[in-house]
C-alpha cells in the first residue's frame, strides 16, 4: 500500500467490480426480510449539487447497513424528468427538451456511479419516456372512471412567467414555486383530482405514520388539510326572499356580534351587479391583481366595497347586515363568504375600523379589543351567560331549528388542479368530441406520445400550435375531434414512481403482488420542502390506487428522514454582485478578496447553496480532488442528517486526513495481523464497546456519531497496534473497516480484501456484539459546584443516586468549594454529571 489512499485507482476498480458482478441487483423474493430504501428522485438538471450528495449518501449508508444486517434491500434510482425547466432550456439552447433531458440524465448518472451509490440500475425509470408516462395515462383513466378526476371551469392560480396553472400547494407566499413570479387569478377549464374525497382519511392516517415521520411534517400536513368544525349559516338576502348567502363559520356563537358580511371578488352573488356598477367592476379587477392565496392575503391592507345588498340576521329579528366585496376573501376557502365579528377577530376589527362599522363585544373581557380568548357570552340574547363551547353548541342547535343553518365539517384542503398549459409533460389521455363530449383514449391506443416536431416560437402551449397532433377521430362516433392539449402537473409522475420501481418492466402500471411484497417504503429520504406537495399527493395516490384494486396498504412511507440543507457563506463584491466561493481567497492580513481582481469581498451569512447567490460548491471538484469516499465522509460528518450542514473547508481537509489515516493504519497493522503473535487482549473489550455504539448509531441514522465513534476506535487501535495480539488486532481492524464501509465503500472493500482475501465485504454479515465484552464496568462522572467543574468520579454504571451524591460531597475539591455553605440541592444527570447547587 502507498502512504496516501490512491482513490482514483481504488474507486474505479470497485465500481467496475460492482457493475460487472451486478452486486446491487436485488431479487423480488427470498428468505431474508425485505427493506425498501428510497431517496426522492432528482430532476435531471445536468449536474449533481451538494444537496444531492448529502441526500443520496444518507440513503446509501442506510441501504448498505441494512444489507450487512441481513435484509433483502431494494434501493432504486430514477429521474423526475418532465417539467418546465427543460422546455425553457430548449428555447434558450434551440434544442428539444427530450435531448436536453436525456443528456442531463447521462451526466448525472455518471456522477452517481462515481460516488459509488448502491442502486439497482435495472430498475431505473425515466418519467418522460412513454414506457413510464403511458402507464401513468392508464392510471389517469382509472381515476377518471372512478370519478376521482373531473374537468370544470374554475378560478385558478396562473403563473404569468411560466404561462401555466399552479396548484394551491405550488404557490409559496403568493409566488410561483419555481419562477417566483406573482401569481394571478384566471378562469379556465381545468382537470382536477378529488383529493378532498380523502381529506379525513389523510388526516386520520397520520397516526399510522407519526412514529416514523418528523413531528413538524405531521403538523404541516394536519394544518394543510385543515379540518374545521362549525356551522353552515344561511343569511337571507333582503328583498330577495328566494336567495340567501351561505357562510361557513367555526364561531357561530359570535353571531350577535356580526356587523358585516364579506364575499370574494369572484363570488357568484355579484355577477349581476358588475354591469350596472363600474366602480364595483374596477374594485373586483383590482382585487384580481392581488396575490390570491390565504397566506399572502393575511398581510395585505384590508379593503372592501359595499355592494348595497343587505342580509337579515338569523337570530336578531329586523337587524340588517351589509355585504361587502373584500380583497381578503377567497372563493376557494369555505363558501367564499364570511361574517365579520370585529370585537373578536383582528382582521374583522381592522376592516370595521376602516369602514366605521359597529364593533359589538359578545364575550366578557377586561382586555383590549379584539379579544379572542375564553370567557362567557354577553349581550347575546339566549346565549348570554354560557361558556363559548356551550354557546357554540346552542347556537348551532338554534340555527337547525330555524332552518337557517346546520352542523358542518370543512377542510382547508382543496382539490388538486393537475392541468398544465405546456408541452413537456404527460399528455392527458382524453379526446374532446363535439358530439360525444369527453371521451377517454381506448387502452389499445395508449400511450399518447408527445410529438417531436414542436416549435417554441409562440407564447403558451406548443401543443396548441401543432398543425396535426391534436386532430383525431373520435373513438365513439368516428367524427372529427381534438386531443386535450394540456399536460399533467409533474407531481402526478412523482406520486406513484415508488410503486413502479417494484416492477419497472411490468405490462401493467403496477404489479400488485410484487408491489405489495415490497411496499411500503421503509425509509424515505428527502427535503422537508415537500411536506405538503409531493408527500401529501403520494399519500393520496396510494389510497386511491388501493381503492382501484392495485395495492393493499394505506400509507406509502413508514419512516421519513428529512435531511437538512447544505449551506455556505455568501460573498459579494464592492458592487453588490454575488461571487462564487472558488473566486474568493484571503490576503496576508486574513481579509477576503477576489482571487482575480484582488478587490475586497464582503462575507455574508451562511445560506442554502443556490445558483442565485453563487454560493455553490461543485461536487465534481471534490470527487476529482479527494475522491468519492472523502466526499461522503465529509458530508455526513459533524452534523446530524436532519439538521442544516454548514460548509467547512477545514472539515473537508479533515475528512481527507482521516480516510488516509485509516488507510495507513491498516498498512501499519497488517504485518502484525498476519504473524499471529500473542499479546495484549484488552483491545477486544474496547472494540466491542465501540461496535455496540456504532451499531446503535447506524440504527438511529446518526451518521455523525458513527464517524465520531469510528475515529475513536481508530485511535484505540493506533495506541495498541504494537502490543495487541494478532487476533484482537485483526478483529479490531476488521470492525473498523466494516463500520466505515457503508459511508466509505470503495476503501472499505479494498481494505477488507487485503485483510480477508477472497471475501467480498458486501456479502459479509454485520459483526455481532459480544455483550459480555461490550459491558461497561466503570464510567466517569463529572462533579460540579454551581455548574463549575470541581472533579470527577470513576464509578460503576449502575451506582444508585444516593451513593453518588455522597461520593460527590466527599470530594476534597467540593468540600473546599462549599466552605461553610450547605448545598441547596443536588442535581444528578444519570451517567454524566453531579451538580451541587449552593
Amino acid at each position: 500500500m502507498s502512504t496516501n489512499y490512491p482513490f482514483r485507482h481504488i474507486e474505479s476498480k470497485w465500481q467496475k467490480f460492482w457493475h460487472d458482478n451486478q452486486s446491487y441487483k436485488v431479487a423480488d423474493t427470498g428468505p431474508e426480510p425485505k427493506c425498501y430504501i428510497l431517496e426522492m428522485l432528482p430532476y435531471p438538471s445536468g449536474r449533481l449539487h451538494m444537496g444531492h450528495v448529502r441526500n443520496y449518501a444518507i440513503g446509501d449508508a442506510i441501504a448498505r447497513f441494512k444489507v450487512a444486517k441481513g435484509f433483502r434491500v431494494l434501493h432504486p434510482m430514477g429521474w423526475d424528468a418532465f417539467g418546465l425547466p427543460a422546455e425553457n432550456a430548449a428555447i434558450q439552447r434551440n434544442t428539444h427538451p427530450e435531448q436536453w433531458t436525456i443528456q442531463n440524465i447521462a451526466d448525472m448518472k455518471r456522477q452517481l456511479i462515481q460516488l459509488g451509490f448502491s442502486y439497482d440500475w435495472d430498475r431505473e425509470i425515466t418519467t418522460c419516456l412513454p414506457n413510464y408516462y403511458g402507464h401513468e395515462q392508464k392510471l389517469f383513466l382509472e381515476f377518471y372512471k372512478k370519478g376521482l378526476i373531473y374537468r370544470k371551469e374554475s378560478w385558478v392560480n396562473w403563473d404569468p412567467t411560466e404561462n401555466t396553472v399552479l396548484a394551491n400547494e405550488q404557490v409559496i407566499n403568493g409566488r410561483g414555486w419555481r419562477s417566483g413570479a406573482l401569481v394571478e387569478k384566471r378562469k379556465l377549464n381545468q382537470w382536477s383530482v378529488k383529493i378532498t374525497d380523502y381529506a379525513q382519511e389523510l388526516l386520520d392516517d397520520l397516526t399510522q405514520i407519526s412514529a416514523g415521520w418528523p413531528e413538524k411534517v405531521i403538523r404541516m400536513q394536519e394544518n394543510w388539510i385543515g379540518r374545521s368544525e362549525g356551522a353552515l349559516v344561511h343569511f337571507p338576502i333582503k328583498d330577495h326572499a328566494e336567495k340567501s348567502l351561505e357562510i361557513f363559520t367555526t364561531r357561530p356563537e359570535t353571531l350577535f356580534g356580526a356587523s358585516f358580511c364579506a364575499i370574494a371578488p369572484t363570488h357568484p352573488l355579484i355577477s349581476d351587479l358588475l354591469s350596472d356598477n363600474p366602480e364595483l367592476a374596477q374594485f373586483v379587477q383590482d382585487c384580481q391583481r392581488i396575490v390570491a392565496t390565504e397566506e399572502a392575503l393575511s398581510t395585505v391592507e384590508k379593503k372592501g366595497f359595499d355592494t348595497g345588498l343587505r342580509v337579515l340576521h338569523p337570530f336578531a329579528k329586523g337587524q340588517e347586515i351589509p355585504i361587502y366585496v373584500a380583497n381578503f376573501v377567497l372563493m376557494e376557502y369555505g363558501t367564499g363568504a364570511l361574517f365579520g365579528c370585529p370585537a373578536h377577530d383582528e382582521r374583522d376589527f381592522e376592516f370595521a375600523q376602516r369602514y366605521n362599522l359597529p364593533i359589538r363585544s359578545v364575550v366578557e373581557t377586561t382586555s383590549a379589543l379584539p379579544y379572542t380568548g375564553p370567557g362567557k357570552m354577553i349581550d347575546s340574547d339566549f346565549l348570554t351567560g354560557l361558556t363559548i363551547d356551550d354557546a357554540r353548541t346552542k347556537a348551532i342547535d338554534a340555527l337547525e331549528i330555524l332552518n337557517l343553518g346546520k352542523r358542518k365539517i370543512t377542510y382547508r384542503l382543496r382539490d388538486w388542479s393537475v392541468s398544465r398549459q405546456r408541452y413537456w409533460g404527460c399528455p392527458i389521455p382524453i379526446i374532446h368530441c363535439p358530439t360525444c363530449g369527453e371521451v377517454p383514449i381506448p387502452g389499445d391506443q395508449l400511450p399518447v406520445i408527445l410529438p417531436q416536431d414542436v416549435k417554441f416560437d409562440h407564447p403558451g402551449n406548443p401543443l396548441d400550435h401543432h398543425p396535426t397532433w391534436q386532430h383525431i377521430d373520435c373513438p365513439k362516433c368516428h367524427g372529427p375531434a381534438k386531443r386535450d392539449t394540456d399536460t399533467l402537473d409533474t407531481f402526478f409522475e412523482s406520486s406513484w414512481y415508488f410503486l413502479r420501481y417494484c416492477a419497472p418492466q411490468s405490462a401493467d402500471p403496477i404489479d400488485a403482488k410484487i408491489c405489495n411484497d415490497w411496499m411500503p417504503v421503509d425509509w424515505y429520504i428527502g427535503g422537508v420542502e415537500h411536506a405538503v406537495l409531493h408527500l401529501l399527493y403520494a399519500r393520496f395516490f396510494t389510497k386511491a390506487l388501493r381503492d382501484c384494486g392495485y395495492v393493499t396498504f394505506d400509507e406509502p412511507f413508514t419512516n421519513l428522514l428529512t435531511q437538512g440543507m447544505v449551506c455556505h457563506e455568501t460573498y459579494q463584491d464592492e458592487n453588490g454582485k454575488w461571487v462564487y466561493p472558488h473566486d474568493v481567497e484571503k490576503d496576508s492580513f486574513g481579509n477576503h478578496i477576489h482571487a482575480e481582481t484582488r478587490a475586497p469581498v464582503t462575507v455574508g451569512r451562511s445560506e442554502k447553496m443556490s445558483k442565485s447567490k453563487h454560493n455553490l460548491i461543485d461536487p465534481q471538484d471534490i470527487i476529482n480532488t479527494y475522491g468519492a469516499d472523502v466526499a461522503r465522509v465529509f458530508i455526513l460528518s459533524d452534523t446530524p442528517p436532519d439538521r442544516d450542514f454548514d460548509w467547512n473547508t477545514e472539515a473537508l481537509d479533515g475528512s481527507w486526513r482521516y480516510v488516509n489515516r485509516v488507510w495507513r493504519l491498516v498498512e501499519e497493522t497488517f504485518a502484525r495481523i498476519e504473524q499471529n503473535v500473542p499479546g495484549d487482549e484488552s483491545l477486544c473489550k474496547q472494540t466491542h464497546q465501540y461496535l455496540a455504539k456504532l451499531t446503535d448509531a447506524y440504527e438511529r441514522n446518526a451518521f455523525n456519531k458513527v464517524l465520531s465513534f469510528n475515529r475513536e476506535l481508530a485511535r484505540a487501535i493506533d495506541d495498541r497496534k504494537d502490543s495487541a495480539s494478532s487476533s484482537s488486532l485483526r478483529e479490531a481492524v476488521s470492525i473498523l473497516i466494516q463500520t466505515l464501509a457503508p459511508i466509505a465503500p470503495h476503501m472499505g472493500h479494498e481494505l477488507w480484501d487485503k485483510i480477508h482475501p477472497g471475501q467480498i465485504l458486501l456479502q459479509t454479515p454485520w459483526p455481532a456484539v459480544d455483550e459480555a465484552l461490550a459491558r461497561v464496568d466503570e464510567i466517569t462522572i463529572a462533579v460540579q459546584v454551581n455548574g463549575k467543574l470541581r472533579g470527577t468520579l470513576t464509578v460503576a454504571p449502575d451506582i444508585n443516586t444516593a451513593a453518588l451524591e455522597q461520593m460527590a460531597l466527599a470530594l476534597p475539591s467540593v468540600i473546599l468549594a462549599l466552605g461553610d455553605n450547605a448545598p441547596k440541592k443536588i442535581i444528578v444527570v444519570p451517567k454524566r454529571i453531579v451538580n451541587v447547587v449552593v
